[in-house]
């Protein structure tokens, strides 16, 4: 299949673009080279090959979920401007 101005056009009209001569003329270009590739890949014999749907064959790789406690109650508060023994003091917002 080849590429001529009257395909170029249609697509054009169906992706709402406006192409100059020019851009159309660069643009029957690049898509009959991509045909081309296209005919290249239908070439290769893929008999027996199955199908990459997925770059690796692991399944859920999570490491667990375990619970520590990485910072006191004191060491979180200490950077605080205003807090009390356990909690953080902000401004009231709610009337």
């Amino acid at each position: 299949m080849n590429i001529d101005s009257e395909t170029v056009d249609k697509i054009a009209h169906l992706a709402r673009l406006e192409l100059a001569e020019t851009e159309k003329q660069e643009m029957i270009g690049d898509m009959n080279k991509i045909l081309d590739f296209m005919a290249k890949l239908n070439e290769i014999d893929t008999v027996g090959v199955e199908p990459l749907v997925y770059l690796s064959t692991e399944v859920n790789v999570f490491r667990d979920d375990v619970v520590k406690q990485e910072i006191t109650v004191a060491d979180g508060l200490k950077n605080a401007p205003k807090h009390d023994d356990k909690y953080f003091l902000v401004a009231k917002v709610i009337g």
